[in-house]
């Protein structure tokens, strides 16, 4: 199998090529290699053969399969190396180089007070006062990971410290567990775009687990956040901010109920077990990730998808099935089509728990019933 690097497709004359995109419609839609044509491996055999075929998916993975696919149907093919997740770092490498940035950074922060002003500010700044989500010389240690959610709270805890009523301290924290070279650098590009100065950390978190064959993205989890408190901690932090936001709360509320068979939510804010005097804080709690999206997708902002080098293949990325929060992703999808209070109503619900209907519920060890009372 025949393959290029995105540097070298570059330099051929894109009228004499055909470039196909096999990842989602709507991931084509949001973005893709200049002229690229969304296509599936079913209509391949609609390609004109009178030019050569370049085949682009997300990280040059499912391409591979594609590329051999119209080899073996007579196409000079090759696959793409990195496929758009190259292409992203490579535009975003340019946007620097060109000096583009200050004027692109105004531009964000503009939008977020304008635009989103109902649907992402005021959201997020009511959050932090309903749950006391920042108090005055707190130091906040904001977590990126690359994603949407972390790069918009990073601009989002910019503009509240700038415009605020108290004073405190920000560090925006950055933890490589061993991230793939082009994610990587996307991550730290589009941080110079929006104005975040990261303070960067190195661990190798994704070597450890690449050996655990159960519950690797358990462990993972819990050794990232480890990591996060020790480095925060060590920087004289008393907070950090997780990207945590509306849908992930209503997601956990559910999957508790139907995974679990218990009623559980994701507190806006929690007090460390393991660091003394630390708190995590959620501030993005009662913003929407539809509003994130719409956010991204209005400033033109390409982040990473899924970073984790052992699932880029996932559903989310083009692959297979995904998770059981994936699962609850659809489900709020089809309670939205059908009524947008829906979403609005689980959050509510357990804001307003009546304890004289709960049959049964439990604090640290301690159990109750609702025949403990009933019986006196």
């Amino acid at each position: 199998m025949k393959s290029i690097t995105i540097e070298e497709l570059e330099r051929l004359d894109i009228n004499k090529i055909t470039v196909i995109d096999i990842r989602k419609p709507e991931d084509h839609a949001r973005g893709t290699y200049k002229n690229a044509v969304n296509t599936s491996p079913d209509t391949l055999s609609a390609l004109p053969k009178d030019k050569p075929v370049y085949v682009l998916c997300y990280t040059g993975e499912n391409s591979v399969s594609v590329t051999e696919q119209l080899e073996n149907m007579g196409y000079d093919a090759y696959n793409v190396e990195g496929g758009w997740r190259a292409y992203l770092r490579l535009c975003l490498e340019n946007m620097i180089k060109n000096d583009e940035v200050k004027n692109k950074t105004a531009e964000i922060e503009r939008s977020i007070i304008k635009k989103f002003r109902k649907n992402i500010w005021c959201r997020f700044t009511k959050a932090i006062q309903v749950y006391d989500l920042i108090a005055p010389n707190d130091k906040i240690a904001v977590c990126i990971s690359g994603g949407k959610d972390s790069m918009l709270l990073a601009k989002l805890m910019q503009e509240i410290q700038r415009h605020g009523k108290f004073p405190f301290e920000i560090v925006f924290l950055c933890m490589d567990p061993g991230y793939n070279k082009d994610n990587w650098q996307i991550i730290q590009n589009n941080a110079k775009i929006l104005g975040i100065p990261l303070t960067v950390f190195k661990s190798e978190i994704f070597d450890t687990v690449a050996v655990i064959d159960k519950n690797p993205c358990y462990l993972c989890a819990r050794m990232r956040r480890g990591y996060l408190y020790s480095q925060a901690k060590a920087l004289g932090c008393n907070k950090i901010a997780l990207r945590h936001h509306f849908d992930d709360m209503i997601e956990t509320v559910l999957m508790g109920m139907l995974y679990s068979g218990k009623v559980e939510t994701m507190l806006p804010r929690l007090k460390s077990q393991n660091f003394e005097n630390m708190e995590l804080i959620r501030p993005l709690y009662m913003v929407k990730e539809d509003a994130i999206k719409a956010w991204r997708d209005y400033n033109k902002l390409h982040f990473i998808q899924c970073a984790c080098r052992f699932t880029e293949n996932c559903a989310t990325c083009g692959g297979g099935r995904g998770s059981k929060r994936d699962d609850m992703k659809e489900l709020i999808k089809k309670f939205r089509q059908e009524s947008p209070l829906i979403e609005e109503n689980i959050f509510q619900s357990v804001h307003n728990i009546n304890l004289n209907t709960v049959i049964g519920w439990h604090k640290g060890n301690e159990k109750h019933s609702f025949l403990d009372d009933f019986q006196k």
